[in-house]
C-alpha cells in the first residue's frame, strides 16, 4: 500500500454503484462508506475537470439488476456531458465489449482511480484490465466493498467482506497503486475532449446517463 503522495489522474471509474447493491437488504454491509467515499471522489473529480465514468451492470434475466428494474438503477446522480456519462456492460470486466478502453484513450487518460462494487469481482477485473492495457491505476482501499463470503463446509469459515475486500486487491499485484484512503486521491483533466463511442452492448450517451440520475 502506498505511502507515499499520490499523483493526479484524469479519470474516475464508479464501477456498479447501483441500487441493488448499495442499499435496501441486498446491499453490501459498507455500502454506507462506499456511497461517501465515492461522492466525495466524484465532486472532487468533477470539480479538477476529470472524466467521470460511471459503469452499469446489466444482470441476466431475475437478477438484482436486470436491466430497468429498480435495483439496476444508479444509485448516485450523474451529470452527463462530455466529462461525464455512463457505459453499460454485461461482464464483471468493464473493458469488455464495451466503449470503456476507446473512450479514455481518445480523451488522452493514462491514469485512473477506481470505486465501486464489488471489490473481488467488477472492480478486481475492471482494476486488472486497465492495468493490462497500460493504465496508471488508483484503488483506494476505502472506496469498494464486496458481501461476506459464506461458509463452505470443508473448505472455510465465513469470511468477512473487508477481508474479502483486502484479499482482492492485494490479488491485483504491485502495479495497483492501493492507497488507504479516497480523500488523498487527487483529479486533473485529461489532456482531450472525450468522444462519445459506442458498441452493441454497452453505450456511453448523455441521454441514457440522464435517464440514471
Amino acid at each position: 500500500m502506498t505511502e507515499t503522495p499520490i499523483s493526479p489522474v484524469e479519470a474516475l471509474l464508479v464501477v456498479d454503484v447501483q441500487s441493488a447493491f448499495v442499499s435496501g437488504d441486498e446491499a453490501v454491509p459498507d455500502a454506507a462508506r462506499v456511497l461517501d467515499r465515492s461522492r466525495d471522489l466524484i465532486a472532487r473529480a468533477r470539480a479538477a475537470g476529470a472524466l467521470v465514468v460511471h459503469l452499469q451492470n446489466d444482470g441476466p434475466p431475475g437478477a438484482v439488476d436486470e436491466p430497468e428494474t429498480p435495483g439496476w438503477e444508479l444509485h448516485l446522480p450523474v451529470e452527463p456531458g462530455p466529462w461525464e456519462t455512463v457505459v453499460r456492460k454485461m461482464d464483471d470486466d468493464g473493458f469488455e465489449d464495451t466503449p470503456l478502453g476507446p473512450l479514455l484513450t481518445g480523451a488522452g487518460v493514462q491514469a485512473l482511480a477506481i470505486c465501486g462494487v464489488l471489490s473481488e469481482m467488477c472492480v478486481a477485473a475492471t482494476a486488472r484490465t486497465a492495468l493490462a492495457l497500460g493504465f496508471r491505476v488508483v484503488l483506494p482501499h476505502d472506496g469498494h466493498a464486496t458481501y461476506d463470503i459464506p461458509a463452505a463446509p470443508g473448505i472455510s469459515e465465513a469470511v468477512p467482506a473487508a477481508m474479502s475486500s483486502r484479499a482482492a486487491e492485494w490479488a491485483l499485484g504491485d502495479e495497483v497503486e492501493i492507497i488507504a484512503r479516497a480523500a488523498d486521491a487527487t483529479f486533473t483533466a485529461p489532456p482531450r475532449r472525450p468522444a462519445l463511442v459506442d458498441t452493441p452492448h454497452a453505450h456511453a450517451y448523455a441521454a441514457e446517463a440522464a435517464m440514471c440520475t
